[in-house]
């Protein structure tokens, strides 16, 4: 059943849990990002949507490249391109753990949230434009690469993976100059992961993400020209 609506997302509990039920088709996921909402697939149960308490946010004025990175940014003979091999990432994607969300049941498997049913979603954003993602190639070799969903002028990263050091987070500074350029200061992480954390990733009030999330949207900034990939 399509979902037409969802609840106010301030209403979500103390987990973040906002609803259960509905689709996967491009609407309702353009709904659903437009409030700061997420789904969140697990086994078993009907498809959960989350809007967290706290969410991690990258503010680019405080992104911190390591020294490390830097180094590796500077001597790195990969080559970088925006929505050339959507499909590919997403998969590659879909083979990486990662941990449920807070608040999801304990049992709750690590590492299925790309499910077939969630990547052919995303799938079908990229098909309209609004899904995006950065590749990273060693000569003809994608090593690494990160995806994400881009409505009304913001940016909500999704996952990234990585076959060579250092290639996701690389990944990561090249949607970051890429976005900058376009007008974006932000973006949504979702979750502050340990890297994204050294990174300058933080979490703020859902309060606060969701105001800053309108404020942006009011921009109207356009930030990825879907008739000339990169």
């Amino acid at each position: 059943m399509a979902v037409h609506r969802f609840p106010d997302p301030r209403t979500a509990d103390e987990s973040g849990l906002l609803a259960f039920g509905g689709d996967l088709q491009p609407e309702t996921l353009i709904l659903a990002y437009r409030q700061g909402i997420f789904p969140w697939p697990i086994e078993g149960l009907p498809l959960p949507w989350f809007c967290p308490a706290e969410r991690g946010v990258l503010l680019f004025r405080d992104l911190h490249i390591p020294r490390s990175l830097e180094r590796a940014r500077k001597r790195s003979k990969f080559t970088f391109t925006i929505d050339r091999a959507f499909r590919e990432v997403i998969e590659a994607c879909a083979k990486i753990p990662r941990p449920a969300p807070e608040g999801a049941p304990q049992d709750a498997p690590a590492g299925t949230w790309i499910t077939d049913y969630l990547r052919d979603a995303y799938i079908r954003l990229y098909e309209r434009g609004l899904a995006h993602s950065v590749e990273v190639w060693e000569g003809e070799a994608l090593v690494g690469g990160i995806y994400g969903v881009s409505v009304e002028g913001t940016f909500a990263g999704e996952s990234m993976f990585h076959r060579r050091d250092d290639a996701s987070k690389l990944a990561l500074l090249h949607l970051v100059d890429h976005l900058s350029r376009r007008g974006l200061d932000w973006m949504d992480i979702q979750m502050v992961t340990p890297h994204l954390e050294r990174m300058g990733g933080k979490l703020i009030p859902r309060d606060a993400f969701l105001e800053k999330l309108t404020a942006t949207q009011m921009q109207k900034l356009r930030l990825f020209d879907t008739a000339t990939r990169e």
